[in-house]
């Protein structure tokens, strides 16, 4: 599968989000040749004047919300691993 589409690049997006409030861990999906590996990024939103950016950096108060975003994340990528397994049990 090609990344460009009509000569122009097509950006990786994650295949699943969790956000609470400022907070989002992002899960990504990996092909490799051992089968697909799932990645997980976390950043904050922050407003800088009228700017929104993103931070990897995390205060006191962010902390449990990341708990809970990466939590989540976890549980998503062990559902998907769950029926993969299951697929492969039922192709055989």
């Amino acid at each position: 599968m090609s990344n460009k589409s009509n000569g122009s690049a097509v950006k990786n997006r994650p295949v699943k989000v969790t956000r609470y409030g400022s907070v989002k861990a992002a899960v990504w999906l990996n092909q490799t040749t051992a089968g697909p590996i799932h990645n997980v990024s976390v950043s904050r939103s922050y407003k800088d004047g009228e700017t929104w950016k993103e931070s990897t950096s995390f205060g006191f108060d962010d902390l449990l919300v990341l708990a809970k975003a990466l939590t989540e994340a976890h549980t998503w990528i062990h559902e998907q691993r769950q029926s993969e397994s299951e697929q492969e049990s039922a192709e055989n």
